[in-house]
C-alpha cells in the first residue's frame, strides 16, 4: 500500500511539473547572469542539525555500521542512533531569532540541511515516516527556516544528501525505486516553501546508470526556474569507471559552482566556487553538527577565511551545528556578531566585488569593484608589495583601516608601501582608486 501511495504521489508531482512547463527546460549551468547575486553575496550560513545533536557526535558518520566510505567517526550503535529522533524536541528553536542573527552577522544566504546521509528529514515528507513529524517536536523546521529567511531577505538554499542509509530501496534493484523516492522529496522541497535559490547536493554511490539526472534537473528547473543554482555534487562521488553518461548529463551535474570542503579554494577566476568550512575545529576534521568537545574557531580566523575566499574570487559558506535544544552555542554567536560588526564597516570591500585583479599571496589578496581595487593585507608584517603592471592609472590610494600608503606606478609594475598601520589589525585594507574600471584580470590559474 505504501509503495502504491509513493507511486501516486510521484505521478501527481510529475503531472504538476508537466502542467507548468509543457516543453523540456534546457539546463543552464555556469551562467554568469544567474550567478551574479551569488557572486555579490560572498558569505553564506551553512546549518547542519538533526537528532544526532542529542548524542553530540558527527551527523550520520557516527552511526556504527554505516555503509560505504568515510569511516573513523563511528561511536553510536546503529540501534541507538536510529532511535535518537524519538527524543528530538528542540523547544528553544526559534527560526526568526536564527535568521535575524544571520542577517546581523552579514550573511546573505543560508543553506539548511534538510536530510543528511542518515535519511532523517527535517520536514514532514510524505515519502517516509522518518521525519520531524514523528518526533515530540513535530513542527516543520524547514517551513520555519524558509519563512524566516524570506522575512529577513536572505536567499534560501536546501542541502540534500542523495545518499540514504536507512531507506530500504537505496542502491537496490538498479536504484529505480530510490530514484523515484529522492526525486519526489526534492519536488516537495522545491514546491512547498516558496522561492528556493540553491540546491546543495551531497554524496552519491553507485554507477551512472543508477540515476536519472536529466529528469531530476529538468524537474528542478521547472519548479524553481532556470535561475536555480545547483552545486557540483549531484554526481560528484559516483563510480566513474563502469559506464559513461552523455555530455549533456555531464554538463548538468557539473552544476554552477565548485565546493572545496574544509579548505580555502584556490584563486580561480573562470569557475565559481564556494569553500564550505566549519566554525568548529575538531581533531578528526568533522564538526559539521553539534560537537561539544570541539573548539570554536576565533573571530580572527573566521574573518581571515572569509577574506581569503573573497580575494580568491570565491564564496565562503560557514557552518554551525545547533544544540539539541535548538540554541546556538554562545561563543559561536559571539564570533558571528563580531564578523557582522566588521562587515558593517568594511563590507563594501567584500560584497559585490570580484577577486583580483592580481592573484592572492600568503600575505593576503585583492578584491575589486568598478574603478576601486582593495588590497586586503592579512599579514601585518608585510609592508611592501611589488605587483604586475596595470593598464589603468592609479589616481589615489588610502588605508581605510588607518595608516599611510605610498605607491609608484610605471609600465613595468606597481610598488605599494604601507606604514603606520595597526600591527594587530585583522585586515589592513588599502583602497586604490583608478581612472577607469578594471578591464582585465592579470594573473589567472
Amino acid at each position: 500500500m505504501k509503495r502504491i501511495k509513493i507511486f501516486l504521489l510521484q505521478l501527481l508531482m510529475c503531472l504538476s511539473v508537466y502542467a507548468q512547463n509543457l516543453s523540456t527546460i534546457p539546463a543552464s549551468t555556469g551562467n554568469e547572469e544567474k550567478l551574479q547575486w551569488w557572486r555579490d553575496a560572498k558569505f553564506g550560513l551553512f546549518i547542519h542539525w538533526g537528532p544526532s545533536s542529542i548524542s553530540g557526535t558527527e551527523i550520520s558518520w557516527s552511526r556504527i555500521g554505516h555503509p560505504y566510505d568515510h569511516h573513523g567517526f563511528e561511536s553510536v550503535p546503529a540501534e541507538t542512533y536510529d532511535q535518537l529522533y524519538k527524543g528530538f524536541n528542540p523547544v528553544k528553536f526559534d527560526a526568526d531569532q536564527w535568521m535575524k542573527m544571520a542577517k546581523n552577522a552579514g550573511f546573505k544566504y543560508v543553506v539548511f540541511v534538510t536530510k543528511h546521509h542518515d535519511g532523517f528529514c527535517m520536514w514532514p515528507s510524505k515519502m517516509t515516516d522518518y521525519t520531524i513529524a514523528s518526533t515530540p517536536f513535530k513542527r516543520d523546521i524547514c517551513r520555519e527556516i524558509a519563512d524566516a529567511a524570506h522575512k529577513y531577505g536572505l536567499k534560501l538554499g536546501w542541502y540534500y544528501s542523495t545518499r540514504d542509509w536507512t531507506q530500504p530501496d537505496y542502491m537496490k534493484d538498479e536504484n529505480a525505486k530510490y530514484n523515484d523516492y529522492y526525486e519526489s522529496q526534492i519536488q516537495e522541497l522545491l514546491s512547498n516553501y516558496g522561492k528556493v535559490d540553491i540546491v546543495w547536493f551531497d554524496h552519491v554511490a553507485g554507477d551512472w546508470h543508477n540515476y536519472t539526472f536529466d529528469r531530476l534537473f529538468n524537474t528542478m528547473y521547472a519548479l524553481q526556474s532556470r535561475n536555480l543554482l545547483v552545486n557540483n555534487r549531484s554526481a560528484k562521488f559516483i563510480n566513474k569507471t563502469k559506464d559513461t553518461p552523455t555530455p549533456e548529463v555531464l554538463k548538468l551535474v557539473d552544476g554552477d559552482f565548485d565546493t572545496p570542503e574544509q579548505k580555502i579554494g584556490k584563486y580561480q577566476y573562470g569557475r565559481a566556487w564556494e569553500s564550505c568550512m566549519t566554525i568548529n575545529r575538531c581533531e578528526d576534521t568533522g564538526g559539521w553538527s553539534y560537537r561539544p568537545t570541539c573548539a570554536t574557531r576565533s573571530y580572527e580566523e573566521c574573518m581571515k577565511m572569509l577574506i581569503n575566499c573573497a580575494t580568491g574570487d570565491g564564496n565562503f559558506l560557514l557552518n554551525i551545528g545547533p544544540m539539541p535544544t535548538g540554541e546556538i552555542q554562545s561563543d559561536q554567536v559571539d564570533v558571528l556578531g563580531k564578523m557582522g560588526k566588521w562587515l558593517k564597516k568594511y563590507g563594501h570591500t567584500v560584497y559585490g566585488t570580484r577577486g583580483g585583479p592580481f592573484v592572492s599571496g600568503p600575505w593576503g589578496g585583492f578584491t575589486y569593484k568598478k574603478n576601486k581595487v582593495y588590497l586586503h593585507l592579512l599579514d601585518a608584517s608585510t609592508n611592501k608589495l611589488t605587483l604586475p603592471a596595470l593598464k589603468e592609472k592609479i589616481v589615489s590610494a588610502k588605508v581605510i583601516t588607518g595608516g599611510c600608503v605610498t605607491f609608484k606606478q610605471s609600465d613595468n609594475g606597481i610598488e605599494i608601501s604601507i606604514s603606520s598601520h595597526e600591527s594587530n589589525s585583522i585586515d589592513v585594507i588599502v583602497e586604490l582608486s583608478l581612472n577607469k574600471p578594471v578591464s582585465e584580470v592579470y594573473v589567472k590559474n
